[in-house]
């Protein structure tokens, strides 16, 4: 059905036919039409907007990560879009459906270096490298089309983030536009029969296999589960594959737990995963081997290159639920089993457990998070002493539920990330963990949060220091610090400025009591827990165990 319309609107309901319901944002002048076009649409979509283009960004990201839907912002070409950079990279680690909508200089000026509002030199080549995929609609006509093109290349194979783009006159501009119905959704490639074949050989070989989960396998919690139970192998993630298999079933387990188990494991099966854990974080960090020493190792990527970049025993080409789906039935004929599978599971997260009691006081406080924190509760951590605790001591139950900014690393993204978080899963307790140093980096999302009612509970780590550079300057410059102390308001009393909830605790028996009543209220709320950073006992021997 062909309508006559401007190039804005024909660029807004070509995304909304997509069934996108809400949209983050910072309007500014070459974006005024795709906002006006948003609020001509009326409740068919709500715009969320933040103080800071970056947090935009990123609360797209978290709502991709929390929902698995499309995440979707619009900012300013140039220095709007730069700022959105660091989330962009954090969508890429993070393998997210993230979309920027943006505009750039009028047609005549591309490319002409004459100064116009918010140039780049060439915005599209910028974006393009580092980000999955990016266009430009040159006329109103093409943004149907070059949108489909868009969420075809955000959600087909590796989710990643995508930007359309259109000139201020090309928005303003009026044809008539042809809205076709919505693509099909795209589907996984077909598997190789002898691949599997292959695989299956390993598998009858095998005494203590291993299944390692990223971010890729997510929605597969079902096949790989079953997976893991005809083998009795230990499920294990490193960030965005936790709660896959919950960690509270008696083969799923944390990182820290299958350090324990590793020594005699001799067949990894590597599932929508980099499989950072084991060859990186365990091996120091500094060698990019590409076929690493140690177990077999069998892969199920649905990216031919990935197999490419560390290179397996048996690589599966596949959707990660097709894949471990086909692995199953391959393995109920062929593995044999180990007798005291799960006791020897068991013995290492008691053993592990044990260890990481250690980490005070950071177990303390998470052990209060988890025992609060619905199963299915949002837990959102920053780059912080808590933060990086958790990756062994936070036990995770569902998909979805534990959000980081994957190999990126991200200082300072987790408040913007979990109100977005909060926003795609509104009926859902979530929670941000971050330092004083990282949250300074979005304080002002405070008003965003207050603005819109965002039910989050954002618990701030006060140890008035960049904790993590501080004690590393300290060990490696003979106690010599420069830039790492942080001298800070009142956390609490800030909320209260912005109507926010704040409250204050100095002790893991003092979060309880204030983290029950905020997330019985439901309501926005910032908790102030103060720390000693001497006091804290480093992560990091938990998280680098090989040295």
């Amino acid at each position: 059905m062909s309508e006559r319309m401007t190039g804005d609107d024909a660029m807004v309901q070509a995304v909304l036919r997509h069934g996108v319901d809400t949209v983050f944002g910072l309007p500014g002048v070459q974006t005024y039409p795709i906002v006006d076009a948003l609020q001509r649409a009326g409740n068919r979509v709500r715009m969320v907007n933040s103080r800071h283009e970056q947090g935009s960004a990123y609360m797209a990201y978290g709502y991709a990560k929390a929902s698995g839907r499309p995440g979707i912002f619009t900012v300013v070409p140039g220095p709007g879009v730069l700022n959105t950079g660091a989330a962009l990279c954090t969508a890429t680690a993070g393998s997210a459906p993230v979309m920027c909508l943006t505009g750039d200089v009028p047609s005549d000026f591309l490319g002409k270096g004459r100064g116009h509002l918010h140039e780049l030199p060439d915005q599209l080549a910028t974006l393009r490298s580092f980000i999955k995929w990016a266009g430009r609609a040159e006329r109103p006509q093409e943004a149907p089309a070059l949108v489909d093109e868009a969420f075809r290349q955000m959600l087909s194979g590796k989710p990643g983030p995508v930007a359309v783009e259109m000139c201020w006159d090309t928005m303003a501009a009026e044809a008539l536009v042809n809205m076709p119905e919505v693509p099909a959704d795209p589907v996984g490639p077909e598997i190789d029969p002898d691949a599997v074949a292959a695989a299956k050989k390993l598998l009858a070989g095998a005494k203590r296999p291993m299944i390692m989960c990223g971010g890729g396998a997510q929605h597969a919690s079902a096949e790989v589960l079953a997976l893991a139970e005809i083998l009795d192998a230990p499920v294990v993630a490193l960030r965005s594959g936790r709660g896959v298999v919950a960690e509270d079933h008696a083969l799923g387990v944390s990182s820290a737990a299958a350090w324990e188990l590793w020594p005699d494991t001799d067949l990894l099966i590597g599932i929508g995963s980099r499989c950072e854990l084991q060859y990186l974080r365990w091996t120091g960090m500094m060698r990019a081997d590409d076929r690493p020493a140690g177990p077999k190792l069998i892969r199920i990527e649905i990216e031919p290159a990935e197999l490419l970049r560390l290179k397996p025993d048996v690589g599966i080409v596949a959707d990660a639920a097709d894949g471990a789906r086909a692995l199953a039935e391959a393995a109920a004929g062929a593995y044999s089993g180990t007798a005291d599978a799960r006791d020897h599971i068991a013995d290492a997260k008691a053993t592990a457990r044990a260890k990481i009691e250690e980490v005070q006081p950071h177990v303390a406080y998470l052990d209060v998070i988890r025992a609060v924190m619905p199963r299915d509760g949002i837990f959102v951590k920053d780059i912080c002493q808590a933060g990086f605790t958790s990756y062994f001591a936070y036990p995770v139950y569902q998909p979805r539920t534990y959000i980081t900014s994957g190999y990126q690393g991200n200082l300072g993204y987790a408040f913007p990330t979990a109100l977005g978080a909060k926003v795609a899963c509104p009926d859902k307790a979530a929670v941000a963990v971050v330092g004083d140093g990282g949250f300074n980096f979005a304080v002002q999302e405070l008003a965003t949060m207050a603005q819109h009612q965002i039910g989050l509970t954002v618990i701030l780590f006060n140890n008035s220091a960049l904790g993590n550079v501080k004690r590393d300057q300290q060990m490696r410059f003979e106690g010599r610090t420069i830039a790492s102390d942080l001298p800070n308001p009142s956390y609490a009393a800030l909320a209260e400025m912005y109507g926010i909830a704040g409250y204050t605790a100095d002790s893991p028996a003092g979060l309880r009591p204030v983290l029950e009543k905020a997330l019985a209220d439901d309501a926005p709320a910032l908790i102030e827990v103060s720390v000693d950073l001497e006091d804290e006992a480093p992560p990091w021997p938990h998280i680098h165990p090989g040295g």
